[in-house]
């Protein structure tokens, strides 16, 4: 709608220059001058009115993707060092002195517990989850 109205409005100015003395359409050029200006007008503000809903759109689906990357970055943040403990005492080494110890898995289930539940906790705190 945009280009067809700004050519009309080139052609309709052009028009009004050059006018004949033998017929007065000057009134009516001047009218249809008006209605292609207000035509190109709506369009321009129906324009701007679409590409605001658009930036509108964009940040709430921006917004939506934050917050599913915020739950996902603290899920990895409370399980990384669990992967951490459970790696190092899944290595196949028999010189671990805690291996050979009667209560290990036992401590490091608790130690497992303690720094999964502190790490959620804080998150809590912090209102993060």
């Amino acid at each position: 709608m945009r280009r067809p109205d700004w050519s009309l409005h080139e052609v309709i100015s052009t028009l009004q220059r050059d006018t004949s003395k033998l017929i007065s359409t000057q009134p009516f050029l001047k009218d249809l001058h008006d209605h292609v200006f207000q035509s190109i007008d709506t369009v321009e503000t129906c324009r701007e009115m679409v590409s605001s809903m658009q930036d509108l759109y964009l940040s709430s689906v921006s917004n939506r993707i934050n917050e599913v990357m915020k739950v996902l970055t603290i899920f990895a943040a409370i399980f990384i060092p669990l992967t951490f403990m459970a790696g190092i005492y899944s290595m196949n080494f028999d010189f671990m002195p805690e291996l050979h110890w009667k209560w290990s898995y036992l401590v490091l289930w608790v130690l497992i517990l303690i720094v999964g539940g502190s790490m959620l906790l804080y998150f809590r705190k912090k209102r993060w989850l």
